[in-house]
């Protein structure tokens, strides 16, 4: 493996702390304890509080949504699940600032809200879910999700004309917008920290929000954060991300899709690693189970105050939303899915859709307790054997089949990206119509991993595992860069076909075939771009095939010659240079 990925030296100094390695892997460090209102989160909403290309009254009805849901807490997003087209990133802002204000244009439209969440919850659950509208936008905790560190805002630069960061602008604006409503509500300032590979970024982010507190005069640690354990890198440095964010960590979580990822990215120069269909890639599966065990135990180690962290399960994308059939089938999977996670250690899970709180919170419900704080479990494995489970691949198929979901749903996701959907709901064109199969909800991660498979596939001589005589092809048969583009172009000609439902008509002439120029050349170029979002960030607000392939050129070109990449705006360096 590759030796970034390796046991970090226990006496080496964690940047920008005192505390070495060893210390922080005892739990030789003092965390903060948590607080009342964060004890019990049974269920997480996850979701943008901004929709594009609407009025203010249209779009804040996101945040109407998520606050009388009935979960213990909101992760409002700022990062993968939130469109960044236009002003969206500062329509997030602004909305939120609204609704914690409990501005009167935000309470009419939870009057509103309200009583349509009722009318589904009456021909769903045969009862309301919301008794008192008013009282419940105050029962759940107000969360907020800022943009990594790898990320440049499309807003901000600095005065030199060098990007500003993404990871700055969210926090500081959300903060200091809504820190002392939230305070004087007794509610806490709880960040989502996405991305973080390395103790070294926690640290930074630490300090990062040391100085925004200081510059807001709030004591230290009172900004609280979670981290979202997303990156394999992190996956060895779980304690020493813990003790970086001391007195302000709360908790990880284990998200799906960016692990996934970043485990295909890490070991993209091996060709050996090769991942299956993505639907084998559950959090049972191989690598997937040994990350998830490794969070579990790393949160309940105890520090020097005898005190854990909280694990936050992973994401429930399943909608409520198709046949009878369909949906039974989908939230039997939804609440086997819960059990597991709480059955495993869990204290909570996220759900994408306001619809699935109360199909999954009854989990932890009948559960009962608050939290699994300090649950037993073994130690951290710090040898070889704990890192080769981190890379273990199971027995499990691919497929043309797979092949054609892959392909279908980030083509589907690029285009909603497009158009300012950084969250969509999607499935393969073949299931268009098919009311058995339910969408689910997909986020930036979506189009990540699914590139990240299909060129592991292409690039590193993956064979079929079954045949498939549609296609003519037989087990053993190479995914060969002739079988990608002709599974492309069909799976492409489908969603030109496609019902406006689906795929908006208004999108084939424009955001659509720039999203099959994306794919295409993300899956077909030797070297593998780090983030599909800079393709598809460098593309926002553009519907100009030509301009787009200029683009994505630039971007490979200067990946190969210089490796590094191209984030900026491309309207605002324009603007600039004029």
């Amino acid at each position: 493996m590759d030796s970034r990925h390796g046991p970090r030296r226990p006496a080496a100094v964690i940047p920008g702390t005192a505390l070495t390695v060893a210390q922080a892997r005892a739990g030789d460090f003092t965390g903060g304890e948590i607080p009342a209102d964060l004890a019990r989160q049974w269920i997480q909403g996850t979701g943008p509080g901004a929709r594009p290309r609407a009025t203010v009254e249209q779009s804040i009805r996101s945040v109407a949504y998520a606050l009388l849901s009935g979960a213990d807490g909101w992760m409002f997003d700022g990062e993968d699940a939130l469109g960044q087209l236009g002003t969206m990133s500062l329509d997030n802002q602004r909305n939120l600032r609204l609704a914690i204000a409990r501005d009167a244009l935000f309470l009419r439209s939870a009057e509103r809200v309200a009583a349509e969440m009722n009318d589904w919850a009456q021909g769903f659950f045969g009862h309301s879910i919301i008794a008192d509208w008013k009282r419940q936008l105050d029962f759940t905790t107000v969360i907020f999700r800022a943009r990594g560190l790898h990320l440049d805002d499309r807003h901000v630069r600095c005065a030199d004309g060098s990007g500003f960061s993404a990871s700055i602008a969210d926090a500081a604006l959300f903060i200091a917008a809504n820190h002392r409503r939230l305070r004087a509500a007794g509610a806490s300032l709880v960040l989502y920290l996405p991305k973080i590979q390395t103790a070294a970024e926690a640290s930074l982010w630490h300090r990062l929000l040391s100085a925004l507190e200081a510059a807001l005069g709030l004591p230290d640690g009172a900004i609280r954060t979670y981290v979202l354990v997303e990156q394999l890198e992190a996956a060895f440095q779980l304690m020493e991300i813990r003790a970086a964010l001391a007195p302000r960590f709360v908790g990880f979580n284990t998200g799906r899709w960016d692990y996934i990822n970043s485990v295909a990215d890490a070991l993209a120069w091996d060709e050996r690693f090769v991942n299956p269909n993505i639907d084998a890639i559950t959090m049972t599966y191989g690598y997937m189970a040994a990350y998830e065990d490794r969070v579990r135990r790393a949160v309940n180690t105890p520090d020097r105050a005898g005190r854990c962290a909280l694990w936050q399960g992973g994401m429930e994308p399943n909608i409520p939303v198709g046949s009878a059939a369909g949906v039974a089938a989908g939230m039997a999977r939804a609440v086997a899915g819960a059990k597991r996670e709480q059955a495993a250690g869990a204290s909570g899970k996220w759900v994408a859709h306001w619809k699935m709180v109360h199909i999954v919170r009854p989990v932890w419900e009948r559960a009962g307790a608050n939290n699994q704080l300090g649950r037993a479990f073994p130690p951290l494995d710090y040898g070889a054997a704990g890192a080769a489970a981190l890379t273990r691949l199971d027995p499990a198929a691919r497929t043309v089949r797979g092949a054609r979901d892959l392909i279908s749903v980030a083509l589907q996701y690029a285009n909603a990206f497009g158009r300012g959907f950084q969250a969509a709901a999607l499935k393969p064109a073949d299931f268009f119509g098919d009311e058995d199969v339910l969408y689910l909800m997909e986020d930036m991660a979506t189009g990540e991993i699914r590139v990240s498979i299909l060129w592991e596939w292409l690039h590193k001589g993956a064979a079929l595992a079954a045949d498939d005589a549609a296609a003519g092809l037989a087990a053993g048969d190479p995914f060969t860069p002739g079988l990608f583009l002709r599974l492309l172009e069909e799976e492409y000609a489908k969603l030109l076909a496609a019902a406006n439902r689906d795929v908006h008509d208004d999108s084939k002439a424009s955001t659509l075939p720039i999203a099959r120029e994306i794919v295409l050349r993300a899956v077909t170029d030797p070297v593998k771009a780090p983030w599909c979002i800079d393709l598809l960030n460098l593309n926002l607000n553009n519907e100009d095939l030509t301009e787009a392939r200029a683009r994505i050129g630039r971007y490979l070109d200067t990946l190969r010659r210089e490796g590094g990449r191209l984030t900026a705006d491309p309207a605002f360096v324009a603007l600039t240079n004029t």
